[in-house]
């Protein structure tokens, strides 16, 4: 077994026994490799319309950085992040802004107590949201949360490391995953932590970390090694874990088994893939794997009710049975194009690639149905759907709507 080149250009090297990471040069910024190059675009006849329902530029999206920051719709309201620390609140029927707030850092004077407000905070994982807040994580390890009326702050924490994905809110729990490999549960009122579960970080892992996922007062949470755990929501104990896959080979990164994309828990069953490793469906009551398919896949992937649709860690896409894991159909045309994972609306999926388009394949043939370009930069967070409506950002800052007929 190998690690794609292309991959290994995204890796983060944890330092055992700190929380200093090296970041590989990054692969959109170009640069000599022996990666395979992307696939060129073929021309076809559209299948379907779509229809860009509007487009803005909002901030400096990632500012270069390899960073998931996916925006939030709730009640027609569109909530997105840069990593300079603007948050906005958008209509999602026109874009119109209806406001953006500053985050403002904060540093410690001695290290443990006496805080004042410095730079613009950096963010890096978020925004979440639950029970009308919303909720940021940053790369000094703060965690913010933050009125969805106004961007007001609520409150700040201080977590154990960098937060690299989305915090949760549910039942009054704020839940928090940093990149050390501790999930914490803080209290959503004031912060105060409540509950901290932990597990030993790999020495190579990902550039990323996943975002755990709430259901019926449990949070899953999937960690580099392979693993996937349960927790009580209320307390963090440990109902379950399972091995979704094992480590292999002699090297470290041979050995990489991350998980890094968000489990998708759908009627009781969680989905979840693993990079060099799996896709699995589990039992969200027991942890018993109902089924396990070889895949390797870092981006992630999307699910309807019939269906998952992955994307690979060669941006092959795939569709699986959601209930055997059977394969349905392979796209390999967008090879090495670094997409996002899958999203699902109405009868297509879309993804976004390496140079700001997106593509819209049939469920059904897994073929082509339309392209549009979003930007000329990389579309790195997964795109997001609304009913009939995707919302996709660029890692530039232009953020758009699109629907199709």
């Amino acid at each position: 077994m190998r690690v794609k080149p292309l991959v290994a250009l995204l890796l983060a090297l944890v330092l055992s026994g700190c929380a200093a990471t090296e970041t590989v040069t990054n692969y959109f910024k170009g640069g000599s490799d022996n990666a395979d190059p992307p696939n060129p675009l073929y021309e076809f006849r559209p299948l379907v319309n779509v229809i860009n329902l509007w487009k803005k530029n909002n901030g400096v999206g990632t500012d270069e950085q390899y960073l998931k920051l996916a925006p939030v719709v709730v009640n027609q309201r569109l909530y997105v992040v840069d990593s300079a620390g603007s948050i906005s609140a958008l209509d999602a029927t026109n874009g119109k802004r209806l406001w953006q707030e500053k985050i403002a850092a904060t540093e410690s004077i001695d290290g443990n107590s006496g805080w004042f407000r410095g730079e613009d905070i950096r963010i890096t994982g978020g925004p979440g949201y639950g029970e009308n807040t919303l909720m940021v994580g940053s790369m000094e390890g703060e965690v913010v949360s933050l009125s969805v009326e106004d961007g007001s702050e609520l409150w700040r924490t201080r977590v154990s490391s960098e937060v690299l994905s989305a915090p949760q809110r549910d039942a009054g729990i704020v839940v928090v995953r940093t990149i050390d490999g501790k999930v914490f549960g803080l209290d959503g009122d004031d912060g105060r932590r409540l509950w901290i579960y932990d597990r030993t970080v790999p020495p190579l892992t990902l550039r990323g970390t996943s975002t755990p996922a709430i259901d019926r007062g449990v949070v899953v949470a999937g960690f580099d090694g392979g693993k996937m755990a349960a927790l009580e929501l209320r307390t963090g104990k440990l109902l379950w874990e399972a091995s979704i896959a094992a480590a292999r080979g002699r090297s470290e990164l041979e050995r990489m088994v991350d998980i890094d994309s968000q489990p998708t828990i759908v009627d009781g069953v969680v989905y979840i893939a693993t990079f060099q490793g799996h896709v699995a469906a589990v039992q969200l009551e027991s942890g018993r794997i109902m089924w396990s398919n070889d895949l390797s896949s870092y981006a992630g992937f999307g699910a309807d009710e019939q269906n998952i649709y992955v994307s690979d860690e060669d941006s092959h896409v795939w569709a699986l049975d959601r209930f055997s894991g059977s394969v349905l159909w392979e796209l390999q045309d967008l090879h090495a194009r670094s997409i996002t994972a899958p999203v699902a609306v109405g009868d297509q999926i879309v993804v976004g690639d390496l140079e700001g388009y997106l593509h819209w394949i049939s469920k059904t043939t897994g073929a082509f149905s339309a392209r549009t370009r979003l930007c000329k930069e990389p579309v790195i967070a997964r795109p997001i759907v609304v009913g009939n409506i995707v919302y996709a950002y660029c890692s530039d800052g232009r953020l758009a709507a699109y629907t199709y007929r």
